[in-house]
């Protein structure tokens, strides 16, 4: 039986940031990431427990388990096209990699570990590329 996914606010005291993150319940307090947060190193598949604030915030108290994925980041290019763009994603989906932007312009990506895909030379690519 697949899980809901909510949206719970995450804050980590280290940082003292807050955020929204989309998250799979797995048991009292205790959460799978289903998306990268931008500013912290909770990432997709990594499982963490929390506890409740007193602003009714989920309080990160524990990794319990690392993402089974390595992220990246970058800025996107305006001299790269969408369809380039989508190409890559499809690169990434077919090597059970994730890919998501935030903020209009920072793509995470993420990819198994293990994965051969070499995403520097596919980068380059899509630079050597670009739309004229």
């Amino acid at each position: 039986m697949e899980q809901d996914i909510i949206s719970i606010t995450v804050y980590d005291k280290r940082q003292g940031l807050s955020w929204e993150m989309y998250v799979e319940p797995l048991g009292d307090n205790v959460y799978r990431a289903v998306e990268n947060e931008l500013f912290s190193d909770i990432t997709i598949g990594t499982e963490f427990r929390t506890w409740i604030n007193k602003e009714g915030q989920h309080q990160v108290l524990k990794i319990l388990k690392a993402s089974p994925y390595t992220t990246r980041q970058f800025m996107l290019s305006r001299d790269v096209s969408e369809t380039q763009y989508r190409a890559l994603g499809e690169e990434i989906r077919k090597h059970g990699g994730y890919w998501q932007t935030d903020m209009g312009g920072i793509a995470s990506i993420s990819l198994p570990a293990g994965c051969t895909m070499d995403l520097d030379e596919l980068l380059r690519d899509l630079k050597r590329n670009r739309k004229p």
